[in-house]
């Protein structure tokens, strides 16, 4: 009521809409800003909905009953996965489409849906990460696996701690790594798609020619042009499983 927002047509609205002005200005406006490389009134409303709001005394970020991650880690799971199943590493499909699609009935594209066709409508823009790992000689940095950093002043958005995602885990030592968001440019690794509406409008014209596809399935962050959490995207591939099978 304060605000006068019923519809909110960016995210500083939306946040403000959801949590008032003097939360929004303390916890999301300079890690937004940050992490997208824009002022808050440029990015869409949606992009603050994934971020939980309850009236809880949990202060954990997820909410969901369980939470984890595979014992021996990730590696460790897709190795298992695989099998006995041929990979081949090192090896741009982009660049072997020509052979390697004879070798396929079907083929599951998770590289970016506008590179599988040449960027032909403009290349989708996409933010980056540069990482700063630190190796030091103290037992424990700071107690948590990730602490975020909100203010617009400091320019990394988060410190990871390694140790921290398996508990139990005593050591001398302590790795740390920072993340800096950067803009993303060819070449570099694209992490979180930038969902405005001038790259909407984008994704609309490769969907309509990923429709198309007879034989090519797109999935995953990059292929979907879509910011998906871990839970989030193993449910999406299972759906395409079960679709396809």
């Amino acid at each position: 009521e304060e605000s006068g927002i019923t519809t909110p047509s960016n995210l500083e609205e939306q946040a403000i809409l959801l949590v008032g002005r003097e939360l929004y200005e303390k916890l999301i406006k300079g890690y937004t800003e940050k992490q997208w490389g824009r002022d808050c009134k440029d990015l869409p409303a949606f992009i603050i909905k994934r971020v939980p709001l309850r009236f809880t005394y949990n202060n954990n970020y997820f909410d969901d009953p369980y939470q984890g991650i595979p014992d021996g880690g990730y590696n460790h799971l897709i190795e298992n996965l695989l099998g006995e199943t041929e990979v081949l590493l090192n090896c741009d499909f982009l660049e072997h489409r020509v052979e390697l699609e004879k070798l396929a009935e079907k083929i599951i594209f998770t590289g970016s849906i506008d590179q599988y066709y040449d960027c032909c409508f403009g290349p989708l823009e996409y933010r980056s990460l540069r990482f700063e790992t630190h190796h030091l000689n103290i037992s424990d940095y700071q107690g948590n696996a990730v602490v975020n950093y909100t203010d617009r002043e400091t320019p990394y958005t988060r410190i990871i701690e390694h140790k921290h995602f398996e508990p139990g885990l005593s050591t001398d030592t302590t790795v740390i790594t920072r993340e800096y968001p950067v803009e993303w440019k060819p070449g570099m690794e694209p992490y979180y798609p930038v969902n405005d509406s001038k790259n909407q409008q984008l994704l609309e014209q490769y969907c309509r020619l990923a429709a198309g596809e007879k034989r090519v399935l797109f999935g995953g962050r990059l292929g979907e042009y879509r910011y998906y959490d871990m839970d989030k995207v193993i449910a999406s591939a299972l759906n395409l499983a079960e679709r396809e099978l």
